[in-house]
């Protein structure tokens, strides 16, 4: 399933949102315009490697200090499908997460689910030297979202075989089937230095944004479409 758009307008423009956005696509172009082999030097230098942060040591020389790479991993991206899914997933949810928190508390949430992302991640697996990615923070805006909007309609691409369909589903089935899929992936992968996915990252931050979004959100009345959608 690929969600395409969801159905709850923003009462301001998401600026957060896109200023995310710009970030993580203006870093993945820099990465194009480097060698193939500098390309990949660049995830592992500003990506978050495990092993580095539980022994408390780099394995290289890195251009940020060493716990600076939680901060960094936010930005990177392995591939332009993994920055492709990784925009479309902000853009169609982070908005109404921004709506709802406003600004500057949704810019500190996103930040902390990327730091809850990366624990994760280190905490299932501390000897990786894979390293990980923005999705973390990313999965953290997808948490809050089904928390705050189960019953929003997101309109998705949903393909089996040769059956491809446009359908609206409610958040809840979407971001649960999605969840699911990573718990999965993650305990079948769990301990393999195989692939290049961090699964617990996702399954961290998802966590953390269900849990950070409840003290963090305003406390107005719902908006009228809720009332609609139930």
């Amino acid at each position: 399933m690929i969600p395409l758009k969801d159905n709850i307008p923003s009462s301001r423009t998401p600026l957060i949102t896109i200023g995310l956005i710009l970030i993580n696509v203006l870093v993945y172009l820099n990465q194009l315009t480097l060698p193939p082999r500098a390309a990949v030097r660049f995830v592992y230098l500003y990506g978050l490697i495990p092993v580095e942060i539980s022994q408390g040591q780099l394995l290289v020389p890195h251009p940020v200090p060493l716990y600076g790479t939680i901060l960094t991993s936010m930005v990177v991206h392995g591939g332009l499908f993994h920055l492709a899914g990784n925009m479309l997933y902000l853009w169609i949810f982070g908005d109404n997460v921004e709506d709802r928190l406003g600004r500057v508390r949704y810019l500190l949430f996103y930040l902390l689910s990327g730091v809850g992302a990366a624990a994760t991640q280190i905490l299932s697996d501390p000897h990786s030297q894979i390293p990980v990615g923005a999705s973390g923070a990313i999965s953290g805006v997808l948490g809050a979202y089904l928390l705050l909007y189960p019953h929003a309609r997101v309109v998705t691409l949903v393909f089996f075989g040769w059956f491809i369909r446009l359908i609206e589903i409610r958040a809840l089935f979407v971001l649960g089937f999605w969840i699911l899929v990573q718990l999965a992936s993650g305990l079948l992968t769990w301990g393999a230095q195989v692939g290049g996915v961090a699964w617990f990252a996702h399954i961290g931050g998802f966590v953390a944004g269900l849990v950070m979004v409840i003290p963090l959100r305003r406390r107005e009345a719902q908006s009228e479409w809720e009332g609609r959608a139930l």
